[in-house]
């Protein structure tokens, strides 16, 4: 098992050097760094920025923006999802917003935003409406997924909602909830980044791939686009670290089930 898991991280490893030496090659052979730029380059322009505070204030202050729509995403969509699933004319009421936020292009809600709100709030607007019919819809289709037998036995049973929300529907939403927040959070990440490039607000990572673009700082903008992607991984994998652990043991053999 362990040298499986040893031989996993090499082909692993291995694959990542492939794509990082085809990236060099393909920076040798355009040679204009104005146009592309290789991983030297971009690791050499994100070393001159770690030491800058302002470069950390930036990149705290768009994640916190970013993932607080978000998260008010995810809550609002889990409570709106399951009032729809529990009222007919809570899902009939919603259907025309809903159908409307996954029509509507991300760019036309960037202009009202900006109109609206102007461009402080603009990353936590734009990935709470990216973000949310995903936990929505998702909520939805887990709770309709719950077993029948299940939820009829508890019904002879008079178990408590509360029970029954706890040991039967948490387990059913886990693999739905999971698989939408994948999408949902670098959907989220890139839709939010892209407001601040329109936006342009002060002190976020738009900005500084605005400033990047306007000076024709290309290795700079391929650094701030490394740290994006980072940033969006690690926020993925320790959110859906808290999910599974509040999904609790059974959620594993819930999923396989899928």
């Amino acid at each position: 098992m362990k040298n499986m898991k040893i031989s996993s991280r090499l082909k692993t490893y291995m694959i990542w050097l492939f794509w990082a030496v085809l990236w060099q090659a393909a920076h040798l052979a355009i040679q204009n760094d104005v146009i592309f730029v290789g991983p030297f380059d971009m690791l050499g322009a994100l070393w001159q920025l770690l030491p800058e505070v302002s470069f950390w204030q930036t990149l705290l202050h768009s994640f916190f923006k970013i993932s607080a729509g978000f998260l008010m995403a995810f809550v609002l969509g889990i409570l709106l999802g399951w009032a729809s699933y529990a009222c007919s004319f809570v899902k009939d009421l919603l259907e025309p917003p809903m159908l409307l936020i996954r029509s509507v292009p991300v760019a036309s809600f960037v202009i009202l935003a900006l109109i609206w709100t102007g461009s402080k709030n603009l990353s936590v607007f734009i990935s709470f409406l990216v973000v949310y019919p995903m936990i929505h819809v998702n909520t939805k289709a887990g709770l309709i997924s719950a077993d029948r037998e299940l939820l009829e036995m508890a019904e002879v049973f008079h178990v408590p909602f509360i029970r029954r929300a706890f040991y039967i529907y948490r387990t059913a939403l886990y693999p739905y909830l999971k698989s939408a927040c994948r999408t949902a959070l670098g959907m989220g990440f890139k839709s939010g980044i892209a407001a601040e490039v329109i936006g342009v607000p002060d002190g976020s990572i738009g900005e500084g791939l605005y400033l990047a673009k306007i000076y024709l700082s290309t290795a700079e903008l391929f650094a701030w686009t490394v740290v994006i992607i980072l940033v969006s991984s690690l926020f993925e994998k320790g959110f859906l670290w808290i999910l599974k652990k509040c999904a609790g043991k059974g959620a594993d053999v819930n999923e396989s089930d899928k």
